[in-house]
């Protein structure tokens, strides 16, 4: 059992537990609830009101031109409704660096509500405007939060973790993109506000969790490691380390930190192009490109397409559609949190490659099911029973990991670089099953899941070869354990063995950083 260590003359009343904080905990929840849980509540939200929307844009069509709109048109501005969320996302992404270089972290966050309101006022008021043109700008400049928010908060989470329950505090980034989806789902049914006149509310909602990081967020410390490799702020560090580890002597995680800095203290932030030519990060961003793709290919978006055909022919009638399909989004809800609780245990390697795997195995018995749903009255409840199981499998490990492992495999300078590589794959990732699942089921039928299963077994294969265990590693340990595969060290590991040669012979400590003069001051780490 965890002991509690509560000190009232040094914590100022916080509670701590361990080497944690409230704070800590409170900065998590606070961030991902204006963040990650408006990138999930937006995947779902548009799919209660689609009939009401497309009647809003044929009414609409009808008064300015005087004829309802073709029926293709219709369809290629719903398609541009909801695939223009990813192409904000990738937006978003690519804006990261430049803003988080001069806000940092937290105030990356925070300024990233405008973006949430701003789309939550012209979504929401797009039907009394009479302008459909609003709500597709709306779904855009939403698309541009998820970006920036998919990237800035696991770079937070990351960076005030303690190493200990770092997997933990980053899956709480997973766990409220369901918490997300879910409540996306549970708007939308009709008797709250999946109705004809109340579904542009639906929208508006967005603007709650973005005031409430507003007006919570600017009281919690900015990431200490941005205050100090980027603002050479020891001081701020020190206290930022202190609130968010809840203990007054952080002078160990300050020194781990400073040994880090020492290093990067003549680098400056890297480039997309610089990461990519690195040697000795070479496979990091391979693996952070294979776990990205393997994220948004895994078939998870086709899940949700088959979802409401395969709740129909096990017989469940229309109108209770919606209700049965809110248990998919507890299920995901229940597994991100399972995962949560057990990553430090487990590891990240465990969960991942069993996520892939499982999802294979549920995927192929869809497969087998969908093929035989006619020949007997109970084979659909099989379907119903391995969709479940597929979207478990998926938020138990899938889900959540890939952020964190982004966020621990590079150093600080190396970091958001990283992240807009990891974010741009994603999102592109995201569009291209969009365009081309239509065209997969319609040239496969139920088939189409073997591919998916196939890019699951994969994805297991590659990094049950490939993929060290991050957990209750620093990210120096972590380069480490790539240095072999890379056949490169990279070159703090250089300076840390040349510092510890010259404290073996008792000569004076030199500079770790001085290492690196030769080796070229503006190369990265």
């Amino acid at each position: 059992m965890p002991v509690w260590e509560c000190d009232p003359a040094t914590m100022k009343g916080r509670c701590c537990r361990r080497n944690w904080s409230c704070s800590l905990i409170v900065a998590a929840l606070v961030g991902a609830f204006g963040s990650s849980f408006l990138y999930g509540y937006n995947l779902s939200v548009v799919n209660a009101p689609t009939p009401y929307i497309k009647a809003f844009y044929n009414e609409t069509w009808y008064r300015r031109h005087g004829q309802p709109i073709d029926p293709d048109t219709l369809t290629l501005l719903w398609s541009v409704t909801v695939s223009i969320f990813a192409i904000g996302g990738l937006v978003g992404t690519l804006m990261v660096k430049m803003i988080g270089k001069f806000l940092g972290r937290k105030y990356t966050l925070l300024v990233n509500n405008g973006f949430a309101i701003s789309a939550a006022l012209l979504m929401a008021c797009s039907l009394q405007a009479g302008t459909f043109e609003m709500l597709i700008v709306g779904r855009f400049i939403m698309g541009v939060d998820g970006g920036i928010a998919l990237s800035a908060l696991p770079m937070y989470l990351n960076e005030i973790s303690p190493k200990e329950i770092r997997g933990s505090l980053g899956q709480v980034t997973a766990i409220f993109i369901c918490i997300g989806v879910f409540s996306g789902q549970l708007l939308g049914l009709p008797e709250l506000l999946g109705k004809e006149r109340t579904w542009p509310y639906l929208f508006g909602v967005i603007i709650v969790p973005a005031l409430a990081q507003l007006a919570s967020l600017p009281f919690l410390p900015e990431s200490p490691r941005y205050l100090l490799f980027e603002k050479h702020d020891e001081a701020g560090a020190t206290k930022a380390f202190q609130t968010f580890l809840g203990k007054a002597d952080v002078s160990q995680e300050l020194e781990e930190a400073l040994a880090e800095s020492r290093v990067q203290r003549n680098l400056r932030l890297v480039s997309v192009f610089e990461l990519l030519r690195a040697p000795f990060v070479r496979w990091q961003v391979i693996t952070v490109v294979i776990t990205m793709a393997s994220y948004q290919l895994c078939g998870l978006n086709a899940i949700w397409f088959y979802t409401n055909s395969i709740f129909g022919k096990a017989g469940v009638p229309q109108d209770k559609i919606p209700y049965i399909t809110l248990s998919t989004g507890g299920i995901e809800t229940l597994a991100a949190i399972f995962s949560g609780l057990v990553i430090e245990r487990l590891g990240r390697r465990p969960l991942l490659i069993g996520g892939f795997g499982l999802m294979a195995l549920f995927f192929g018995m869809l497969t087998v099911t969908l093929t035989l749903q006619d020949q007997a009255p109970w084979i659909p409840y099989l379907s119903i029973v391995c969709i479940l199981a597929i979207i478990a499998s998926f938020c138990s490990g899938p889900g959540g990991i890939p952020f964190i492992l982004t966020g621990e495999f590079f150093q600080q300078s190396e970091r958001p670089a990283a992240f807009i590589i990891a974010g741009t794959v994603n999102w592109l990732s995201n569009f291209v099953v969009g365009l081309l699942f239509p065209f997969i089921q319609k040239s496969l039928e139920s088939y189409c899941f073997l591919v998916f299963a196939t890019i699951c077994i994969a994805g297991a294969i590659y990094f049950y070869f490939v993929l060290p265990e991050t957990k209750n590693r620093t990210h120096a340990e972590i380069s480490q354990a790539f240095a072999k595969r890379n056949k490169a060290h990279p070159p703090e590991v250089k300076a840390d063995s040349a510092m510890a040669e010259e404290k073996a012979n008792s000569q004076p400590e030199t500079d770790p950083s001085s290492t690196l003069d030769s080796y070229g001051q503006n190369r990265i780490v």
